[in-house]
Formats: C-alpha cells, structure tokens, sequence
C-alpha cells in the first residue's frame, strides 16, 4: 500500500490551519474536518492571542501571570518559550491575513485586558478574534494546491504500526502512528487513510458537560483516539468552566468574553451587589477558576440560576464598538447591554490537559502530533490564562512544522505497511434513539452535577460506576453495526468522561481548576502531573 499524504491533519481550528499552510512548503497534506472548515472553537473565540507587544509589557510579566495562573504545574521552560516566540507568531498572523484592531493613536495593536493579566496584551479582532483568524487561514488554505480539505469526514481511530497486517503485534515501544480510519459521513463509508504523520488538532471536550461554550464538534476526539491508541495523556482533571456563559435559551452557548470585564464589567448578584471581592481579593479580573467558583457559591447560597454582569456605565457607543458580536446578539434577544446587566453563569470551555507532547508537540507515539486544545504541553497547568490558547497554538504548530521539515526525507524512506480495511461487523443498522440520545444525556448530566465546578469523592465514586456500564454498552454494539457519527461522537464522549473522572480521583487535592470539598487545600505531594496510559 501506498500513503495518501505525508500528512494527515485531523480538525481544522487555528493550530490544524497554520499548520498545514507551513507544512505544505515541503510536503503533502490534508486537513480532514468533521463537519465544515469553519466549525471550530477557533471560529468562536471572541477574546484574542495574548502576546507581549508593547513597551509597557514584558515577558517576565507574561510568563509569571502564566505561572501564577497555573497553580504550581506550569513547565516554567515551555512558558517561556511560548512567551518569547509569541510576538512574531502574532505578526506572522498579520502576514496571513489576519486584520487585528489597531490602536487608536497610532499603536500597531489595540491591547485588551483580561482577568490574571497584569498588563494590556491580548490582540483582537473586536471581540470576533477567533472566526477573523480562521477566514485568513481558509483563504490561505483554499489557494494552496498541495492541500486537501476534506469536510463531512470523521476519524474513527488511528492506525497503529502493532495492529497492521504486516506486524500484528502488542502495542509497546516503538509503535507509531500511520494515519487513521475515516468515516465518510455523506456516504457513511469507512476507509484508512495512510499519511507518514497524523496530526490532531481536534479541539477539546467541551460537549462531555450539559452547559458549554464550545460547538457541537468538541466530543473529545482526539483525545479518545490517541488514549485508545496507547498515547500518554494527562492532567485531564482540569477542565475550565468559563466564568461567563450568556444565560439565554435563544443564544445557545454564547460566550460573553472575559475582556467584558477586562473594560470594566463587574459581577453582580440579584440584589445588583458586586460579590467577588468576597471570594477573591483580585475581585473580577481574578483568574477563571476563581470567578467561575465564586459565581457558583454565588448561585447555591441564593439559590439564583445565573449571576449578571454589569457593564451598563459604560456608553452605547463604546460597547457598540469593542463587542459588536455581544453587543448585536444580546440585543436580538431584547437585551440592551448599555442599559441592563447580562445574566451569566459558568459553563465548560477549556480542556487544560490532553495528549502529553513535547516542545514540539510530538506525542508518546512516534509520528502522532497534538496541537492545540487536544495537546497537554505544560504551558497551562492546572489553570489556563485567558487568550494564551490561540497564542499556544500558533506556537507549538510553528515548532512543529520546523520539526516535521528536519525529518520528512527520513520518513519518506519508511514504507507504507500493510493496513487492513474497517471491520463493518453485521453490517446492520443500529436503531440508535436509546443507545445514544439516552447515553449521550445521561453522561452530560452527570458529569455537570458530579464532575463539574466542585466535586466530592463521593460524587466521582459515583460516576465512575455510571460510566462503567455506558462504556460496557456503547463496546457492546460499536463493531456490530454499521457507524454514524453519533455513535463515534458518543464513544469518544464516554471515553473522556470516563478518563477525566479517573484523573479527578487521582488527585487527591484542590489546585487549579480542581477543586474536592474533600481534600480543599493543596497537597505539596501532589505537585506532579496526573498521567494515565493505556
């Protein structure tokens, strides 16, 4: 068999995009998409790429807001890499076709200030920075004749060298990736698509939880495929829920962007009292695992379904201007944000962990690559800053493209094994309304009210065992019937849930985004990464 590029991309957010666009210089490539090239938590991201670009910042201060915000498991030499190489990963941007807001007098960037950050330094596109970074990169990308977009198709797992025809043995050492199955979802079509190195860049997991920020897409993916084929992934117990989630039924999953209270915006309870200071001495600009706990201590000591953020003093005009995607959709629903407070509550949005890589974002796998919201590069730790995910993603796609370029004739010379076609079992339809809309609600319950903001080890007990049997029954029909990306979407789902309650319980206790009324202080014992491996 031959391969069918030297490189298979997996998602089609920022860090797939700019990767591909490097990579293409020296070698084939295609970028395989779920659903359409632009649906992406990229395309949703409204705060922007933080990244040291005045006189009145500085890298010292970059890289110790990142530690602080952290909690102690930063990897201090990433976070200065990330931090040093980010000013020109912006810029290049800028070459690509990116249009940042300038300054008002003059400055080359319009620097924005959001919570954990001790200086102006987020770059944005008014408060659609992630949807302005994914239209120049596809317009870059759809003039590029070395790369292949292939939207509507859905990786099932990767193909490992130990499970081919021509080796056939116990995964272990050595191993390495060779591509992955593919469903065709306009066909429903299953095939194996060879590449000398796959690359995911899927997003993260958002959809595991009932509330969340991220689109429809993010069912762990990349994770779930990279665990199930024998890659290292860690700190999965750290999931983000972002202090602000626009509380409306007819905006589903709006984002209301930390730079609202970067301007100004102050959290406020029913009464229209401001009450972070009460749980955080940085009040609303704290970190996002202190706001998104005081908003929910907030809410069950009221027992109030939302909060409301208040940035109603300042003028129709301004908040026209800075959030005109929150000002316009606020304002579709009857909410004029000038004039009345927002209601808000926290919802899951970031995945700090993932596939663990090295500063190049080369996994435990040899030629499987993570970058992005599926990678654990120790740039995050136990709590992400805000806006470093665009700015980490822009790096490690760049160091990673040079990696690729040293050692691409290298892997020419490899030949492409023997890979044996996707087992279609009875090739049976499943009647799916019970296996999945039962499952795929039960998980997203459970995980909101066992595994979410506050845990217990009681609660993640509980879950552990209510998982037991989902897995047991999603294994029990996933090879006896012909696939639907529902069922693969709700395997991968199952398969992160199951991994972050089992990193959860490892860590016995509270740091960053984990919190366990259990054990509520920090343990200097577990200073360490949480590292499971199948």
């Amino acid at each position: 068999m031959a391969y069918d590029s030297d490189v298979l991309v997996i998602g089609s957010g920022v860090s797939g995009l700019s990767f591909a666009l490097k990579v293409a210089r020296f070698a084939t490539v295609t970028v395989i998409t779920k659903k359409a090239k632009a649906d992406t938590a990229t395309n949703l991201a409204q705060g922007g790429v933080a990244a040291v670009l005045s006189v009145e910042d500085s890298i010292e201060a970059h890289v110790q807001d990142t530690l602080v915000s952290g909690d102690g498991l930063c990897d201090e030499t990433v976070v200065r890499m990330v931090a040093e190489e980010g000013p020109d990963r912006v810029r290049e941007l800028m070459d690509f076709g990116v249009r940042f807001q300038k300054g008002h007098d003059g400055e080359e960037f319009d620097l924005g200030m959001e919570g954990g950050h001790s200086a102006r330094r987020v770059a944005h596109a008014h408060d659609l920075t992630g949807r302005e970074i994914e239209r120049a990169l596809l317009e870059q990308i759809a003039a590029n004749p070395k790369i292949e977009v292939l939207e509507n198709h859905l990786a099932i797992d990767l193909l490992v060298e130990s499970r081919t025809a021509t080796r056939g043995s116990a995964a272990g050492e050595g191993d390495r990736c060779l591509g992955a199955y593919v469903l065709d979802r306009d066909s429903g079509e299953v095939a194996p698509r060879q590449a000398r190195v796959t690359v995911l860049c899927t997003g993260g997991c958002g959809k595991v939880y009932l509330y969340t920020t991220n689109p429809d897409i993010a069912t762990g993916d990349g994770v779930a495929m990279a665990y199930r084929a024998g890659a290292k992934v860690a700190n999965l117990e750290f999931i983000q829920f972002h202090p602000t989630c626009f509380f409306n039924w007819e905006a589903k999953n709006f984002l209301i962007s930390e730079a609202v209270r970067g301007e100004g915006g102050v959290l406020v309870n029913e009464q229209g009292r401001p009450f972070m200071k009460d749980y955080d001495s940085r009040g609303d600009l704290a970190t996002r695992d202190a706001v998104a706990r005081g908003i929910d201590a907030e809410m069950k000591a009221s027992g109030a379904d939302c909060v409301y953020l208040d940035i109603s003093h300042r003028s129709r005009e301004f908040l026209q201007e800075r959030f005109p995607n929150i000002y316009q959709t606020c304002d579709q629903v009857g909410l004029d944000i000038s004039q009345r407070p927002i209601p808000v509550v926290p919802a899951a949005h970031y995945m700090c962990g993932g596939v663990v890589v090295d500063s190049y974002g080369q996994s435990s796998l040899e030629n499987l690559l993570a970058f992005g919201e599926t990678a654990c590069t120790g740039l995050h730790g136990a709590n992400r800053l805000a806006s470093n995910s665009l700015l980490e993603a822009v790096v490690f796609a760049h160091r990673g493209a040079r990696m690729l370029e040293e050692k691409i004739d290298k892997l020419r010379k490899l030949p492409a094994p023997e890979v044996e076609p996707w087992r279609t079992g009875g090739a049976a339809s499943l009647d799916e309304s019970i296996l999945i809309n039962h499952n795929w609600d039960q998980v997203r319950r459970l995980m909101w009210n066992y595994v979410g903001i506050v845990r217990s080890t009681k609660r993640l007990e509980l879950m552990h065992r209510r998982l037991e049997w989902v897995l047991a029954e999603i294994n029990e029909h996933f090879f006896d019937y012909l696939l639907t990306p529902d069922l693969v979407e709700l395997r991968n789902l199952a398969v992160v849930a199951d991994l972050i309650v089992r990193s959860a319980s490892l860590r016995k206790e509270s740091r960053g985004l984990h919190y366990s009324l259990d054990y509520p202080e920090h343990d200097p014992a577990c200073l360490r990464d949480t590292i499971l491996h199948r």
